[in-house]
């Protein structure tokens, strides 16, 4: 993997902008180079980057696409990321979105999932180079907490530091009432991202239960509409 700058290395200053050792006093340095254009087509893009270890996860993403796909105007690509090859990156690169997912294992995303978090150091260091594609994240583990919320609070960390926007469920949460149902949508009262729980003793055929699949299905619609918005803002600017 290439290196990181460091601080002894020179920074490279677009063309046409001045140096740090050029600036006068009081003014601002340059952060920020020019940024692609969004596909003219209007067409949102989203990437569903995912680890999964015995496919419950795999099939909350496969919801997640099911849930993008189905907004008119946007096209879902489901990324495995068990090899890092260059198509992985080539995918997101081209992506006006991405959802991350990946099991939650002791109270945090899964090893192949940091191992693509830390190698996506050198897409950062390419002038931030998800800078502004919309990111969202989704998790399951067997319990009912598992302490999922700190996977989702690592992905959108993640997010933050490549300089992405965030976007979480807007749904109330479910299963919240003595009149409520386990089939609600949101059931596990998440709004940072989507949560499911499979029970340990059930395939991937069997869990995660359909209710939280709707959940995962929602996530994707949602970060899809965000997405054709932010694009058109973008072409309108």
């Amino acid at each position: 993997m290439p290196a990181t700058p460091t601080a002894h290395e020179p920074e490279q200053v677009p063309a046409g902008q001045p140096s740090a050792a050029e600036l006068q006093p009081g003014q601002p340095v340059p952060t920020r180079a020019p940024q692609p254009q969004p596909d003219s087509s209007g067409t949102a893009r989203i990437a569903i980057a995912y680890h999964s270890g015995y496919g419950h996860t795999a099939r909350q993403a496969e919801a997640v696409a099911a849930g993008a796909d189905a907004v008119p105007g946007a096209t879902a690509d489901l990324v495995s990321l068990d090899e890092l090859t260059d198509d992985v990156w080539a995918r997101l690169k081209a992506a006006d979105a991405i959802i991350f997912g990946a099991p939650t294992y002791m109270g945090s995303p899964s090893a192949v999932f940091k191992a693509f978090a830390e190698a996506s150091a050198d897409v950062w260091a390419d002038n931030l180079g998800w800078r502004d594609k919309i990111a969202a994240g989704f998790t399951n583990s067997k319990a009912m907490s598992g302490d999922k919320l700190n996977s989702l609070v690592d992905f959108a960390v993640l997010a933050a530091q490549h300089g992405m926007i965030w976007v979480g469920l807007d749904i109330y949460p479910g299963w919240a009432e003595s009149t409520a149902s386990i089939e609600d949508l949101n059931r596990l009262g998440s709004w940072l991202g989507a949560m499911a729980q499979s029970d340990a003793d059930l395939s991937a055929e069997k869990a995660p239960p359909e209710t939280d699949l709707r959940t995962a299905a929602a996530l994707g619609s949602r970060v899809a509409t965000v997405t054709l918005r932010h694009l058109r803002g973008s072409l309108a600017a």
